[in-house]
Protein backbone atom coordinates (compact mmCIF):
# COMPACT_ATOMS: atom_id res chain seq x y z
CA UNK A 1 0.00 0.00 0.00
CA UNK A 2 1.40 3.39 -0.99
CA UNK A 3 1.54 6.36 1.39
CA UNK A 4 -1.15 8.21 -0.56
CA UNK A 5 -3.51 5.25 -0.67
CA UNK A 6 -2.99 4.58 3.04
CA UNK A 7 -3.82 8.18 3.99
CA UNK A 8 -6.75 8.31 1.57
CA UNK A 9 -8.25 5.20 3.15
CA UNK A 10 -7.85 6.67 6.64
CA UNK A 11 -9.72 9.81 5.66
CA UNK A 12 -12.39 8.03 3.60
CA UNK A 13 -13.18 5.68 6.50
CA UNK A 14 -14.40 8.64 8.56
CA UNK A 15 -18.13 9.32 7.92
CA UNK A 16 -17.74 13.10 7.75
CA UNK A 17 -21.07 14.02 6.15
CA UNK A 18 -21.31 17.79 5.79
CA UNK A 19 -20.76 19.82 7.93
CA UNK A 20 -19.00 17.23 10.09
CA UNK A 21 -15.24 16.72 10.01
CA UNK A 22 -15.07 14.07 12.76
CA UNK A 23 -11.28 14.16 13.06
CA UNK A 24 -10.15 14.22 9.43
CA UNK A 25 -8.43 17.56 9.89
CA UNK A 26 -6.65 16.30 13.01
CA UNK A 27 -5.06 13.53 10.95
CA UNK A 28 -4.06 16.00 8.23
CA UNK A 29 -2.70 18.48 10.77
CA UNK A 30 -0.55 15.83 12.47
CA UNK A 31 1.03 14.85 9.15
CA UNK A 32 1.70 18.47 8.20
CA UNK A 33 2.99 19.44 11.65
CA UNK A 34 5.53 16.64 11.43
CA UNK A 35 7.12 18.27 8.34
CA UNK A 36 7.21 21.79 9.73
CA UNK A 37 3.79 23.33 9.09
CA UNK A 38 2.35 25.75 11.65
CA UNK A 39 -1.19 24.66 12.46
CA UNK A 40 -4.30 26.75 13.17
CA UNK A 41 -7.69 25.15 13.79
CA UNK A 42 -10.45 27.64 12.99
CA UNK A 43 -13.99 26.73 14.02
CA UNK A 44 -16.93 28.87 12.95
CA UNK A 45 -20.40 27.80 14.12
CA UNK A 46 -20.51 24.01 13.47
CA UNK A 47 -17.74 24.04 10.88
CA UNK A 48 -14.13 22.94 11.35
CA UNK A 49 -11.46 24.62 9.25
CA UNK A 50 -7.72 24.06 9.05
CA UNK A 51 -5.09 26.62 8.09
CA UNK A 52 -1.59 25.15 7.99
CA UNK A 53 1.39 27.10 6.69
CA UNK A 54 5.02 26.22 5.97
CA UNK A 55 7.24 29.28 5.70
CA UNK A 56 6.60 32.99 6.10
CA UNK A 57 7.82 34.44 2.83
CA UNK A 58 5.94 35.16 -0.37
CA UNK A 59 4.91 33.89 -2.83
CA UNK A 60 2.31 31.77 -1.04
CA UNK A 61 1.00 28.60 -2.66
CA UNK A 62 -2.15 27.07 -1.16
CA UNK A 63 -3.67 23.61 -1.48
CA UNK A 64 -7.43 24.01 -0.86
CA UNK A 65 -9.96 21.30 -0.22
CA UNK A 66 -12.75 19.93 1.96
CA UNK A 67 -13.16 16.99 4.31
CA UNK A 68 -16.97 16.96 4.27
CA UNK A 69 -18.84 14.66 1.91
CA UNK A 70 -22.42 14.47 0.66
CA UNK A 71 -24.86 11.97 2.23
CA UNK A 72 -24.59 8.38 1.04
CA UNK A 73 -28.11 7.87 -0.26
CA UNK A 74 -29.75 4.45 0.09
CA UNK A 75 -27.23 2.14 1.78
CA UNK A 76 -28.71 -0.98 0.18
CA UNK A 77 -27.73 0.32 -3.27
CA UNK A 78 -24.02 0.43 -2.43
CA UNK A 79 -21.77 -2.51 -3.34
CA UNK A 80 -20.12 -2.15 0.06
CA UNK A 81 -20.42 -0.02 3.17
CA UNK A 82 -19.92 3.55 1.84
CA UNK A 83 -17.37 4.37 4.55
CA UNK A 84 -15.39 1.15 4.20
CA UNK A 85 -13.13 1.77 1.20
CA UNK A 86 -13.13 -1.44 -0.80
CA UNK A 87 -10.73 -2.15 -3.66
CA UNK A 88 -11.61 -4.46 -6.55
CA UNK A 89 -9.54 -4.56 -9.76
CA UNK A 90 -7.82 -1.30 -8.80
CA UNK A 91 -11.14 0.51 -8.26
CA UNK A 92 -11.67 1.84 -4.73
CA UNK A 93 -15.33 2.43 -3.90
CA UNK A 94 -16.55 4.58 -1.01
CA UNK A 95 -18.06 8.00 -0.36
CA UNK A 96 -15.39 10.70 -0.66
CA UNK A 97 -12.98 8.74 -2.86
CA UNK A 98 -13.23 11.18 -5.78
CA UNK A 99 -14.74 14.17 -4.01
CA UNK A 100 -12.26 14.80 -2.54
CA UNK A 101 -10.37 12.98 0.20
CA UNK A 102 -8.05 11.27 -2.27
CA UNK A 103 -6.94 14.68 -3.49
CA UNK A 104 -6.19 15.78 0.07
CA UNK A 105 -4.13 12.64 0.65
CA UNK A 106 -2.20 13.33 -2.55
CA UNK A 107 -1.61 16.94 -1.49
CA UNK A 108 -0.21 15.93 1.89
CA UNK A 109 2.05 13.25 0.42
CA UNK A 110 3.21 15.62 -2.33
CA UNK A 111 4.31 18.10 0.33
CA UNK A 112 6.10 15.36 2.26
CA UNK A 113 7.95 14.34 -0.90
CA UNK A 114 8.74 17.89 -2.00
CA UNK A 115 9.93 19.19 1.37
CA UNK A 116 12.09 16.12 1.95
CA UNK A 117 14.11 17.27 -1.05
CA UNK A 118 13.57 21.04 -0.71
CA UNK A 119 13.56 22.14 2.92
CA UNK A 120 14.61 25.75 2.24
CA UNK A 121 12.17 27.11 -0.31
CA UNK A 122 11.82 30.73 -1.36
CA UNK A 123 8.19 31.16 -0.49
CA UNK A 124 5.49 29.38 1.51
CA UNK A 125 3.09 26.47 1.15
CA UNK A 126 -0.24 26.31 2.97
CA UNK A 127 -3.36 24.16 3.31
CA UNK A 128 -6.87 25.61 3.55
CA UNK A 129 -9.21 22.74 4.46
CA UNK A 130 -12.87 23.10 5.41
CA UNK A 131 -15.81 20.87 6.34
CA UNK A 132 -18.38 23.24 4.80
CA UNK A 133 -17.96 22.92 1.04
CA UNK A 134 -20.78 20.48 0.34
CA UNK A 135 -23.19 22.41 2.57
CA UNK A 136 -24.19 26.07 2.62
CA UNK A 137 -20.51 27.15 2.50
CA UNK A 138 -21.07 30.03 4.90
CA UNK A 139 -18.68 29.09 7.72
CA UNK A 140 -15.89 27.49 5.75
CA UNK A 141 -13.47 28.85 3.17
CA UNK A 142 -15.17 32.23 3.01
CA UNK A 143 -14.60 32.75 6.75
CA UNK A 144 -10.99 31.58 6.57
CA UNK A 145 -10.32 34.05 3.74
CA UNK A 146 -11.76 36.84 5.87
CA UNK A 147 -9.47 35.74 8.72
CA UNK A 148 -6.43 35.69 6.45
CA UNK A 149 -7.21 39.19 5.22
CA UNK A 150 -7.16 40.48 8.81
CA UNK A 151 -3.65 39.02 9.10
CA UNK A 152 -2.62 40.40 5.69
CA UNK A 153 -1.78 36.92 4.43
CA UNK A 154 -2.00 37.09 0.64
CA UNK A 155 -2.45 33.97 -1.48
CA UNK A 156 -0.58 34.10 -4.79
CA UNK A 157 -1.39 30.63 -6.17
CA UNK A 158 -4.18 28.27 -5.13
CA UNK A 159 -4.76 24.71 -6.30
CA UNK A 160 -8.22 23.37 -5.40
CA UNK A 161 -8.32 19.57 -5.38
CA UNK A 162 -11.83 19.25 -6.79
CA UNK A 163 -12.30 16.34 -9.22
CA UNK A 164 -11.75 18.13 -12.53
CA UNK A 165 -10.81 15.25 -14.85
CA UNK A 166 -13.41 13.73 -17.16
CA UNK A 167 -11.99 10.55 -18.71
CA UNK A 168 -8.47 10.21 -17.35
CA UNK A 169 -6.42 12.04 -14.76
CA UNK A 170 -5.30 15.46 -15.93
CA UNK A 171 -7.26 15.67 -19.18
CA UNK A 172 -9.13 18.72 -17.83
CA UNK A 173 -8.26 21.39 -15.30
CA UNK A 174 -10.62 24.15 -14.30
CA UNK A 175 -9.12 27.61 -14.65
CA UNK A 176 -12.35 29.36 -13.74
CA UNK A 177 -16.01 28.88 -12.90
CA UNK A 178 -19.25 30.50 -13.87
CA UNK A 179 -21.10 32.65 -11.39
CA UNK A 180 -24.37 31.47 -9.89
CA UNK A 181 -27.42 33.59 -9.05
CA UNK A 182 -30.82 32.26 -7.98
CA UNK A 183 -34.19 33.96 -7.90
CA UNK A 184 -37.18 33.05 -5.74
CA UNK A 185 -40.13 34.67 -7.49
CA UNK A 186 -43.76 34.84 -6.35
CA UNK A 187 -46.28 36.15 -8.86
CA UNK A 188 -49.36 37.44 -7.08
CA UNK A 189 -52.82 36.95 -8.54
CA UNK A 190 -56.31 36.68 -7.06
CA UNK A 191 -57.67 33.32 -5.94
CA UNK A 192 -61.12 32.40 -7.11
CA UNK A 193 -63.54 29.76 -8.36
CA UNK A 194 -62.43 28.31 -11.65
CA UNK A 195 -65.94 28.73 -13.06
CA UNK A 196 -65.76 32.51 -12.50
CA UNK A 197 -62.40 33.53 -13.98
CA UNK A 198 -63.56 37.14 -14.39
CA UNK A 199 -63.58 37.42 -10.60
CA UNK A 200 -60.01 36.13 -10.22
CA UNK A 201 -56.53 36.65 -11.65
CA UNK A 202 -54.66 33.51 -12.56
CA UNK A 203 -50.93 34.10 -11.83
CA UNK A 204 -49.95 31.09 -13.96
CA UNK A 205 -51.59 32.57 -17.03
CA UNK A 206 -50.22 36.01 -16.24
CA UNK A 207 -46.66 34.70 -15.93
CA UNK A 208 -46.68 32.50 -19.04
CA UNK A 209 -45.65 35.23 -21.54
CA UNK A 210 -42.83 36.37 -19.26
CA UNK A 211 -41.63 32.76 -18.91
CA UNK A 212 -41.48 32.48 -22.68
CA UNK A 213 -39.43 35.66 -22.86
CA UNK A 214 -37.03 34.50 -20.14
CA UNK A 215 -36.52 31.22 -22.00
CA UNK A 216 -35.74 32.97 -25.28
CA UNK A 217 -33.57 35.75 -23.82
CA UNK A 218 -29.95 35.95 -24.96
CA UNK A 219 -28.21 37.05 -21.79
CA UNK A 220 -24.78 37.14 -23.40
CA UNK A 221 -22.76 35.20 -25.96
CA UNK A 222 -20.08 33.96 -23.61
CA UNK A 223 -16.44 34.33 -24.58
CA UNK A 224 -13.27 32.37 -25.24
CA UNK A 225 -13.38 30.78 -21.79
CA UNK A 226 -17.09 30.76 -20.85
CA UNK A 227 -20.25 29.48 -22.54
CA UNK A 228 -23.22 31.82 -22.86
CA UNK A 229 -25.10 32.55 -19.64
CA UNK A 230 -27.89 30.02 -19.05
CA UNK A 231 -31.34 30.63 -17.49
CA UNK A 232 -33.07 27.59 -16.01
CA UNK A 233 -36.27 27.07 -14.01
CA UNK A 234 -35.64 24.67 -11.12
CA UNK A 235 -39.05 24.64 -9.39
CA UNK A 236 -42.51 25.95 -10.19
CA UNK A 237 -45.57 25.63 -8.02
CA UNK A 238 -49.09 27.06 -8.02
CA UNK A 239 -52.46 25.90 -6.85
CA UNK A 240 -54.20 24.52 -3.80
CA UNK A 241 -54.45 20.95 -5.02
CA UNK A 242 -58.10 21.35 -5.90
CA UNK A 243 -59.12 21.23 -9.56
CA UNK A 244 -61.74 23.98 -9.23
CA UNK A 245 -59.66 26.75 -7.62
CA UNK A 246 -57.67 29.43 -9.45
CA UNK A 247 -54.49 29.89 -7.39
CA UNK A 248 -53.72 33.18 -5.71
CA UNK A 249 -49.94 32.89 -6.06
CA UNK A 250 -47.39 31.21 -8.31
CA UNK A 251 -43.90 30.44 -6.96
CA UNK A 252 -41.05 30.09 -9.44
CA UNK A 253 -37.45 29.30 -8.53
CA UNK A 254 -34.80 29.81 -11.18
CA UNK A 255 -31.05 30.03 -11.59
CA UNK A 256 -28.60 31.64 -13.97
CA UNK A 257 -25.05 30.35 -14.36
CA UNK A 258 -23.34 33.42 -15.74
CA UNK A 259 -20.11 34.31 -17.45
CA UNK A 260 -17.75 37.22 -17.01
CA UNK A 261 -19.62 38.98 -19.83
CA UNK A 262 -22.47 39.98 -17.51
CA UNK A 263 -22.77 41.00 -13.85
CA UNK A 264 -25.26 39.82 -11.26
CA UNK A 265 -26.51 43.43 -11.02
CA UNK A 266 -27.29 43.51 -14.74
CA UNK A 267 -29.06 40.15 -14.51
CA UNK A 268 -31.28 41.39 -11.68
CA UNK A 269 -32.17 44.55 -13.60
CA UNK A 270 -32.98 42.71 -16.82
CA UNK A 271 -35.18 40.19 -14.97
CA UNK A 272 -37.05 43.05 -13.29
CA UNK A 273 -37.48 44.80 -16.65
CA UNK A 274 -39.12 41.71 -18.17
CA UNK A 275 -41.43 41.20 -15.19
CA UNK A 276 -42.43 44.88 -15.19
CA UNK A 277 -42.93 44.86 -18.96
CA UNK A 278 -45.62 42.21 -18.50
CA UNK A 279 -47.32 44.18 -15.73
CA UNK A 280 -46.90 41.52 -13.07
CA UNK A 281 -47.48 41.99 -9.36
CA UNK A 282 -44.62 40.06 -7.82
CA UNK A 283 -42.14 39.56 -4.99
CA UNK A 284 -38.58 38.51 -5.80
CA UNK A 285 -35.65 37.49 -3.60
CA UNK A 286 -32.15 37.02 -4.96
CA UNK A 287 -29.25 34.84 -3.78
CA UNK A 288 -25.80 35.19 -5.32
CA UNK A 289 -23.83 32.08 -4.38
CA UNK A 290 -20.74 32.89 -6.40
CA UNK A 291 -19.20 35.34 -8.83
CA UNK A 292 -17.49 34.09 -11.99
CA UNK A 293 -13.72 33.90 -11.83
CA UNK A 294 -11.01 33.19 -14.36
CA UNK A 295 -7.28 32.54 -14.36
CA UNK A 296 -6.56 32.75 -18.10
CA UNK A 297 -2.85 32.05 -17.78
CA UNK A 298 0.18 32.64 -15.61
CA UNK A 299 2.67 30.62 -13.59
CA UNK A 300 0.13 28.32 -11.95
CA UNK A 301 -1.69 27.31 -15.14
CA UNK A 302 1.62 26.74 -16.91
CA UNK A 303 3.01 24.69 -14.01
CA UNK A 304 -0.12 22.51 -13.94
CA UNK A 305 -0.04 21.94 -17.71
CA UNK A 306 3.65 21.06 -17.67
CA UNK A 307 3.29 18.74 -14.68
CA UNK A 308 0.41 16.86 -16.30
CA UNK A 309 2.35 16.52 -19.54
CA UNK A 310 5.38 15.21 -17.65
CA UNK A 311 3.52 12.70 -15.45
CA UNK A 312 0.49 11.70 -17.55
CA UNK A 313 1.88 12.41 -21.04
CA UNK A 314 -1.26 14.24 -22.17
CA UNK A 315 -2.11 17.80 -23.11
CA UNK A 316 -4.65 19.13 -20.66
CA UNK A 317 -7.74 21.13 -21.59
CA UNK A 318 -8.67 24.34 -19.77
CA UNK A 319 -12.34 24.48 -18.79
CA UNK A 320 -14.77 26.62 -16.79
CA UNK A 321 -17.66 24.14 -16.96
CA UNK A 322 -19.43 22.59 -14.00
CA UNK A 323 -20.85 23.93 -10.77
CA UNK A 324 -19.37 26.26 -8.21
CA UNK A 325 -16.39 25.54 -5.97
CA UNK A 326 -14.64 27.24 -3.07
CA UNK A 327 -12.34 28.81 -5.63
CA UNK A 328 -15.02 31.50 -5.88
CA UNK A 329 -14.02 32.75 -2.43
CA UNK A 330 -10.28 32.69 -3.12
CA UNK A 331 -10.03 34.18 -6.62
CA UNK A 332 -11.44 37.62 -5.62
CA UNK A 333 -8.37 38.13 -3.38
CA UNK A 334 -6.24 38.32 -6.54
CA UNK A 335 -4.92 34.76 -6.39
CA UNK A 336 -4.36 32.62 -9.45
CA UNK A 337 -6.71 29.63 -9.00
CA UNK A 338 -6.93 26.26 -10.75
CA UNK A 339 -8.82 23.09 -9.91
CA UNK A 340 -7.08 19.81 -10.54
CA UNK A 341 -8.16 16.44 -9.22
CA UNK A 342 -9.41 12.93 -10.06
CA UNK A 343 -11.97 11.79 -12.62
CA UNK A 344 -15.39 13.16 -11.70
CA UNK A 345 -17.83 10.75 -13.36
CA UNK A 346 -18.91 9.12 -10.06
CA UNK A 347 -19.00 12.11 -7.70
CA UNK A 348 -22.13 12.42 -5.51
CA UNK A 349 -23.34 9.08 -6.92
CA UNK A 350 -24.01 5.71 -5.35
CA UNK A 351 -20.75 3.70 -5.50
CA UNK A 352 -18.50 6.74 -5.86
CA UNK A 353 -15.05 5.48 -6.80
CA UNK A 354 -11.51 6.18 -7.97
CA UNK A 355 -8.86 4.18 -9.80
CA UNK A 356 -6.08 3.76 -7.25
CA UNK A 357 -3.44 3.77 -10.00
CA UNK A 358 -4.24 7.43 -10.51
CA UNK A 359 -3.52 8.26 -6.85
CA UNK A 360 0.24 8.05 -7.31
CA UNK A 361 0.00 9.99 -10.56
CA UNK A 362 -1.97 12.72 -8.80
CA UNK A 363 0.64 12.87 -6.03
CA UNK A 364 3.37 13.11 -8.65
CA UNK A 365 1.53 15.89 -10.51
CA UNK A 366 1.11 17.91 -7.32
CA UNK A 367 4.80 17.38 -6.48
CA UNK A 368 5.83 18.50 -9.95
CA UNK A 369 3.73 21.65 -9.65
CA UNK A 370 5.54 22.56 -6.43
CA UNK A 371 8.87 21.91 -8.12
CA UNK A 372 8.02 24.10 -11.09
CA UNK A 373 6.77 26.99 -8.94
CA UNK A 374 9.54 26.96 -6.32
CA UNK A 375 12.60 25.72 -8.25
Amino acid sequence: MTATLDLARQLISIPSVTPEDLGCQKIIAERLSAIGFQIEHLRYAEVDNLWARYGTQSPLFVFAGHTDVVPTGPLEQWRNDPFTPTIDNDIMTARGTADMKSSIAAMVCACENFLAANNDIKGSIAFLITSDEEGPATDGTVKVIEYLETKNEKIDWCLVGEPSSTRTLGDVIKNGRRGSISGDLTVHGIQGHIAYPHLAKNPIHLFAPALQEFSNETWDNGNEFFPATSFQISNIHGGTGASNVIPGDLNVQFNLRFSTEISDTEIQQRVANILDKHGLNYSLQWTVSGQPFLTPGGNLVEAAQQAIKSVCNINTELSTAGGTSDGRFIAPTGAQVVELGPVNDSIHKINENINIKELEKLTAVYTQILNKLFN
